[in-house]
């Protein structure tokens, strides 16, 4: 080992032990951290687009696309054994965006750091959310970096998407083949791209750290806004990043039910635009730049019911002390259980309620009907269609661990 990496190894574990800056207060809108709600449209377009439109817009835009490679030859979708895996790193920078987002910290941090885990059947996908400041092992990467333990999210700057995606698979045991790194600017262009998000808010939210005011009840949000509220955690919950996490399932949870019901992205324009949008402002691994792979994957989960997307945060707490000061601890037995469960490639349930930053929606201001799922029959009446059972058993996880499905009507608590 060189001298050089020994001493940036070095400053990078001191800076894990080291408590969070706390920043003076400031009126001006930050996006940092708020890249986790292109994951709902990057799902959404997994789930719902397809076809030759998929086919066309995918293929005319992918030489524009940025990409890397993860190392490995990936089989096509249908020889992956046990389904596939899908991993979403949300970065911090701001270079190279249209917008200043505040001052510039300098930094190119993982701040978002989401897998998907689609199920052999093509009946369940389980999104996993890893905090941001959880300590963990960090990969040996190649090409350097990596081999200390610190947050997480220090894994990016020190070897890229590819070190980021290593060390997941170590932490997991899941093997990720697919990755996909995204911009604040991608949370901007396609909120707006679909029109905006419907989310509930339980209580006025007052955050002069992220600039988002939105009073109790219903609000249409994109751009700006849907940024602001993506990344507010002074304003939701308990103030940590876990209030902020399941307070970003509130929004990502509105989002897929909206592209299921409004069929949003059956508009060849509109599939178009998120396509754009996602060319623009993504790296994309090698194995994912390709029409064949995203169709594939389009088709195969087309018409997955909302209710079997569940959004689970990885489990952890805070209030730890040494390396977890100012950090998040995992809950190691819980996560072991999480993720056997989807090596395993098996449904999981959920006991452990919303998480510190959403609360239930007692008076939705508009669910989704049978009737958009109803069919007519002989004597004229409509009667739903029924989801088939899964023939797998579903693993019930711990308490300590919390999310939401999509098909759930949540709010956003207020702090």
């Amino acid at each position: 080992m060189t001298d050089s990496n020994q001493t940036r190894r070095a400053s990078r574990k001191a800076a894990a032990s080291v408590p969070p800056v706390r920043h003076s207060r400031s009126k001006r809108p930050v996006a940092r951290r708020s890249v986790l709600g292109v994951i709902g449209i990057v799902l959404s377009v997994l789930l719902v687009s397809g076809g030759s439109v998929a086919a066309i817009a995918v293929w005319d835009l992918k030489n524009s696309a940025k990409t890397v490679s993860l190392g490995d030859k990936i089989p096509t979708i249908d020889a992956i054994e046990g389904g596939f895996n899908v991993m979403i790193v949300g970065s911090d920078t701001r270079n190279g965006q249209s917008n200043n987002y505040g001052e510039n910290p300098g930094s190119t941090l993982n701040d978002v750091n989401m897998v998907i885990h689609v199920s052999k059947d093509h009946k369940n996908v389980t999104v996993v959310s890893i905090p941001r400041d959880m300590v963990v092992p960090i990969a040996e990467c190649d090409g350097g970096g990596g081999g200390w333990t610190g947050p997480i999210n220090a894994v990016l700057s020190d070897g890229g998407l590819p070190c980021v995606v290593k060390t997941v698979e170590e932490l997991t045991g899941l093997k990720i083949p697919y990755a996909g790194l995204v911009t604040f600017d991608a949370v901007v262009g396609l909120s707006k791209v679909v029109g905006g998000v419907r989310v509930c808010v339980g209580n006025d939210i007052d955050d002069p750290y992220t600039g988002l005011k939105l009073s109790a009840g219903s609000h249409v949000l994109k751009g700006l806004s849907a940024l602001q509220f993506l990344r507010t955690r002074h304003g939701v919950g308990d103030g940590s990043d876990l209030g902020r996490i399941s307070n970003q399932q509130v929004f990502l949870s509105a989002l897929m039910r909206k592209i299921k019901d409004e069929g949003v992205l059956t508009n060849p324009l509109t599939l178009y635009s998120v396509a754009k949008v996602m060319v623009s402002n993504m790296t994309l691994s090698t194995s994912l730049n390709s029409p064949d792979v995203l169709v594939s994957m389009a088709m195969a989960l087309k018409k997955i019911d909302l209710k079997n997307i569940v959004f689970v945060q990885y489990p952890g707490t805070t209030g730890g002390t040494g390396v977890y000061k100012g950090k998040v601890q995992p809950i190691e037995s819980a996560a072991a259980a999480l993720f056997e469960a989807l090596v395993a490639d098996k449904p999981v349930v959920l006991t452990g309620g919303l998480g510190r930053g959403a609360q239930e929606d007692s008076a939705p201001a508009a669910k989704a009907t049978t009737a958009a799922t109803a069919k007519p029959t002989a004597s004229g009446k409509a009667t739903a269609t029924p989801t088939p059972a899964t023939t797998v058993a579903p693993v019930t996880l711990d308490g300590d661990i919390t999310g939401q499905a999509a098909d759930q009507y949540t709010c956003a608590k207020a702090n």
